[in-house]
């Protein structure tokens, strides 16, 4: 961490909480602190820069919305035992929300997000009021999986220029229009001694055990004991979760809603903002709504169940 150093036009964090380990979390918040509180968790690769469209309109509807860095990624604090597995990041999520006063939040998760929330809420280490997964199910297509882990593992030796990186991120989402100038790339980087730049992870992250199998019966077993207000977002051109994952989800969790957005890949927030925001600001509304009774913090404490041997590891 202390080799690479962040680039001056990255956005400041407005907020640090200590995790687990002397981690340090960042994040950004928006809206109403008495509103019903919100935790946007992004995923692997990604920053909370990802949510900052959703957590504005969250927040402009009257919730208390947070969006952090998982632990190795952006601002936050890398490991110093390189422990990336998602059973400390549970913890690092129960810990944010003691942070804050123990209120009863709703869970935002896309892709590795919504792994950790899944199983946080699954085997109760955490009281939620909703939870929203966005483009991520117990069954997940390997190829799509893969391709992200290729994106992220090329050039270890970091890039010359931003054009370089533009080009590698245009190259891996085709989908989507070249941005007009390179200042956003910025939060996405951070700058070596030699000056390469490099992506802002923490190299430690591509390294730790991957079990697919193990992740999905674990997240299945989750699933299915989910009994809370739950809304699953597919991308229409993912291939990272296909309708068919998207259908066998919903037959887990029946009671489930579902929203495809057609015109959206993998980071379906990223994509199709309008869409995503709308529709999970109308699920909540009726679910959460921000007139209706106080969210207080639970009056008693829930079992951590454990979950079967090894981690809860997830697609980035």
């Amino acid at each position: 961490m202390a080799e690479r150093t962040r680039l001056p036009e990255t956005p400041e964090p407005m907020h640090r909480w200590e995790a687990t380990d002397g981690v340090l979390l960042a994040g950004d918040v928006w809206g109403d602190p008495e509103g019903p509180l919100v935790l946007l968790q992004h995923g692997g690769g990604q920053t909370r820069h990802a949510w900052k469209g959703a957590g504005e309109a969250l927040g402009a509807a009257g919730y208390h919305a947070i969006a952090f860095d998982a632990r190795g990624h952006g601002d936050s604090g890398w490991s110093p035992d390189g422990l990336y597995d998602q059973d400390h990041m549970i913890a690092d999520l129960v810990a944010l929300i003691d942070r804050l006063g123990g209120k009863r939040p709703v869970l935002v998760g896309a892709s590795m997000g919504g792994g950790v929330s899944l199983g946080a809420i699954g085997e109760d280490h955490v009281d939620a009021t909703a939870l929203v997964l966005v483009d991520i199910a117990p069954q997940i297509e390997r190829e799509g999986a893969a391709r992200i882990m290729a994106f992220m593992q090329q050039r270890p030796e970091g890039f010359d220029t931003l054009e370089e990186v533009a080009e590698a991120i245009a190259s891996y989402q085709p989908h989507r229009k070249r941005p007009r100038t390179l200042d956003g790339l910025a939060k996405n980087l951070r700058l070596a001694e030699d000056g390469r730049y490099h992506w802002h992870w923490d190299p430690a992250f591509l390294s730790r055990p991957r079990d697919l199998k193990k992740r999905t019966d674990r997240l299945q077993a989750c699933a299915q004991r989910l009994t809370l207000p739950t809304l699953l977002v597919r991308g229409g051109l993912s291939d990272v979760l296909s309708e068919d994952g998207a259908q066998a989800f919903l037959r887990s969790c029946p009671h489930s809603e579902y929203v495809n957005v057609t015109d959206a890949a993998h980071m379906v927030a990223g994509d199709r903002n309008d869409i995503f925001s709308d529709a999970v600001i109308e699920f909540l509304s009726r679910n959460v709504p921000v007139d209706g009774e106080p969210v207080q913090a639970p009056h008693e404490t829930h079992p951590h169940h454990e979950g079967p041997e090894g981690d809860l590891n997830d697609v980035p």
